[in-house]
């Protein structure tokens, strides 16, 4: 006879319909234990008195589902993204995929394969690669196998190296462009404030700064007299958005 392995839940189940037709017991108890309907109930006895101890295996148990991707399409897969996709976004190398080869597989499945063989897409945020980073060193530490640490250690300065964008090369000269923007933080106890500040491209030298109750034209006023008067008349500001600006007080400040 064929030996029956039920999981924990299956034996469960089992054990209460069993004792229910042992002892000719009550069937609503038997509904409450198994928090089901009564019907259910005469449909486990039917099983029980039909398989036995068989008919409480789930009919899915080890079935594939018809959504399951074939392991080669996954490698294919894999490997063009490895061998030639690296700098694409997901989004549309899945959209290549469908085009080109005929394979219809999502983003999303596509991020799951590839975080397994620790692959994070260039697009990945900050956060994620850092927690992939931390995830490879753990695993380095307590490998005991030099091609697995080797293999950890590229995994890892690969994530390290990656950039979502190419990093645009500092100006040569002070005062060739000034990046300006505003932060709001509780920086004094409870009461959150905006800091509007001022930074050389060329040096990273902070070179005007000013707190303000909300982000305001007031605001960079008073870091823009800091420059003029420190420093002179830069070549170029840089301001990428102003939110809380009307379109008056953005064009004012983008012509002065």
């Amino acid at each position: 006879m064929r030996e029956v392995n039920l999981r924990i839940n299956e034996i469960y189940k089992y054990q209460v319909i069993k004792k229910l037709v042992d002892s000719n017991g009550n069937k609503n108890n038997a509904a409450i234990k198994l928090n089901c309907s009564r019907r259910t109930i005469d449909r486990l006895l039917i099983k029980y008195k039909d398989f036995g101890k068989a008919g409480f295996i789930h009919g899915n148990r080890n079935r594939k589902p018809a959504s399951t991707i074939h392991p080669a399409i996954k490698q294919q897969v894999i490997s063009l993204y490895q061998d030639h996709f690296l700098d694409a976004n997901l989004t549309h190398f899945s959209e290549f995929l469908a085009k080109h080869y005929d394979i219809k597989v999502s983003d999303h499945v596509i991020n799951t394969w590839l975080r397994v063989i620790h692959i994070l897409s260039r697009k990945a945020k900050r956060k994620t690669k850092k927690a992939m980073a931390k995830k490879l060193k753990n695993i380095s530490k307590h490998s005991s196998c030099a091609k697995e640490k080797n293999e950890v250690i590229q995994a890892i300065e690969n994530i390290v190296s990656a950039s979502p964008h190419p990093r645009r090369p500092r100006c040569a000269y002070f005062g060739e462009i000034i990046q300006m923007d505003a932060s709001s933080f509780e920086w004094f106890g409870n009461i959150t404030t905006h800091l509007h500040a001022a930074i050389d491209d060329a040096t990273g030298k902070l070179v005007g700064a000013y707190f303000d109750t909300q982000e305001t034209l007031n605001g960079y006023y008073h870091v823009f007299h800091q420059i003029l008067t420190n420093h002179g008349i830069p070549a170029i500001f840089i301001r990428i958005n102003v939110p809380s600006l009307n379109t008056q007080e953005k064009t004012l400040l983008w012509t002065m």
